[in-house]
């Protein structure tokens, strides 16, 4: 069940994604280097952005215990890193929350999407809602790659994830009926993320693509 390209009838276009890195790809070593300036996570500058971007006051998003959103992995020793990894995972939970609550106007999903990217994030959930259908079950995301790209502004990421959709189905508000994938399809998405760093420090998606299979886990 894996976002944007999600089982059966309700999986969402790939043209319509957002842009990460590949899954599984070579770590960016120049990654310390964002903002042109900074470089790794002990300067007083980067300590400065860590510590404002975590003051923020980011939404509390819950998910039902009828399905679980694990991320395997997702540290990074490096805090600017580990900044993206944080807010790209917390816009996930967002949409599947959405999806949960049929609101494709959820303020939590529009706080870590940027203007461009959000009317992706609301299709997306549509493709849900107007077929009157929630996710259940179990879907783990994994093998997290991020890039900080090097840039005038240095407010530029790229994420590459995978998802495995083995236990995760769609169910139907009204008759409850339960979908997963077909018999043979590879249940494992990757994604590729572009995020984009606000004025208040939170990293917000600019926009996703995904691929099914691809992955290695």
């Amino acid at each position: 069940m894996a976002r944007r390209t999600l089982p059966t009838a309700v999986a969402f276009a790939t043209t319509a994604a957002l842009v990460l890195t590949a899954c599984g790809g070579s770590d960016d070593s120049s990654s310390d280097d964002i903002k042109g300036a900074d470089k790794g996570s002990s300067s007083p500058s980067a300590s400065a952005s860590a510590s404002a971007s975590a003051a923020v006051d980011r939404p509390k998003i819950t998910l039902p215990s009828s399905f679980k959103l694990t991320f395997e992995s997702w540290t990074s020793g490096n805090a600017k890193e580990q900044a993206v990894l944080d807010d790209a995972k917390e816009e996930l939970r967002a949409g599947y929350a959405a999806i949960i609550a049929n609101d494709p106007g959820s303020e939590d999903l529009a706080f870590y999407d940027t203007e461009t990217g959000l009317p992706q994030s609301k299709k997306w959930i549509k493709s849900y809602t107007d077929k009157n259908v929630t996710v259940i079950g179990e879907l783990p995301a994994f093998d997290p790659k991020v890039t900080l790209v090097k840039n005038v502004d240095g407010r530029t990421a790229t994420l590459g994830y995978c998802t495995d959709e083995s236990k995760a189905s769609t169910k139907d508000r009204k008759t409850g009926k339960v979908v997963g994938n077909p018999a043979g399809t590879d249940p494992e998405v990757f994604y590729s993320v572009t995020l984009r760093k606000s004025a208040q420090g939170v990293w917000q998606n600019a926009s996703v693509t995904s691929k099914r299979g691809g992955c290695a886990k």
